[in-house]
């Protein structure tokens, strides 16, 4: 290699090294997004289940909402919503909303006469990560 040219590859390799560093910083961000979303989603299931195990237990549904405050706040996050639904088949659900920082979660547990009958949780619609 000529004297001349060892300037043009310092400033590549400058240049690859900064596009490595730039990836690194891209990739550990969207990895701490994904955890954060993955806690918000079990906060949000947690809460869920204690909501609709204080309607199995004949609590008032502000006893549930009491509840799934509680464990969600155990879990390191914070009730946004809490509502409870019926259905004429006998089935009640409770759905409560979560946040942990800048993820948020969605979480559905239903209740049938007998017990807990079902749940379901997902990603509330709109819902940021």
């Amino acid at each position: 290699m000529r004297d001349d040219q060892w300037g043009n590859v310092s400033v590549l390799v400058i240049a690859v090294m900064v596009v490595v560093v730039v990836l690194c910083a891209a990739v550990a961000r969207l990895g701490g997004a994904v955890a954060a979303k993955s806690r918000a989603n079990n906060a949000a299931d947690a809460a869920a289940l204690a909501a609709a195990d204080g309607l199995a237990l004949g609590e008032p549904p502000a006893g549930g909402c009491a509840a799934a405050r509680r464990i969600a706040a155990e879990n390191g996050a914070q009730l946004l919503t809490c509502r409870f639904q019926a259905s004429p088949a006998g089935v009640s659900a409770a759905e409560v909303t979560v946040a942990m920082g800048e993820a948020r979660a969605r979480a559905r547990a239903e209740v049938d006469a007998v017990g807990i009958a079902g749940y379901r949780a997902g990603r509330a619609p709109g819902a940021s990560t």
